[in-house]
């Protein structure tokens, strides 16, 4: 499964599951007019219960990046309803 999220026109977060020996991971990479900048993951070892799929991992990518201004990642956050 995967998901793309916009930040703005030129920025795009792409998320992947990937199923694991031990469970599944959420892998989120940033890129910046179609090139991979930053990339963030967390595994799972059994169900997760977040608000939506990839909201651990799209916020730990936001917090980890100085690709994007505060600003930038509060609107993000803002427009996803994210709680971090």
């Amino acid at each position: 499964m995967s998901r793309i999220f916009k930040v703005n026109e030129n920025i795009e977060i792409v998320c992947d599951s990937i199923g694991t020996g031990y469970g599944f991971r959420h892998d989120a990479r940033l890129f910046v007019n179609g090139y991979e900048k930053e990339k963030a993951k967390c595994c799972y070892y059994n169900r997760t219960w977040e608000r939506f799929t990839f909201e651990s991992v799209v916020l730990k990518l936001l917090e980890q990046t100085d690709l994007l201004t505060e600003a930038e990642k509060e609107q993000f956050k803002t427009t996803l309803q994210l709680r971090g």
